[in-house]
């Protein structure tokens, strides 16, 4: 398996990963027993992913030359 390849499956782990965090924090925020600090860890847990998510997308993408 190339770099390339690796790249573009760690890729989409991290998508799937912040697919299911986003569904997982709009459960817990609809839900009667609200637990804050639980919210609060899974939205810093999913901006981390994002930010992995966008140097993965910037590796992936050649440099353009302009």
């Amino acid at each position: 398996m190339d770099e390339q390849t690796a790249l573009r499956e760690k890729l989409e782990e991290l998508r799937s990963e912040h697919r299911d965090l986003d569904e997982v924090i709009a459960r817990l925020t609809s839900s009667a027993n609200v637990d804050q600090l639980q919210i609060q860890r899974l939205k810093k847990r999913k901006l981390t992913l994002k930010d992995r998510i966008l140097r993965l997308e910037s590796e992936l993408l050649p440099d353009i030359i302009a």
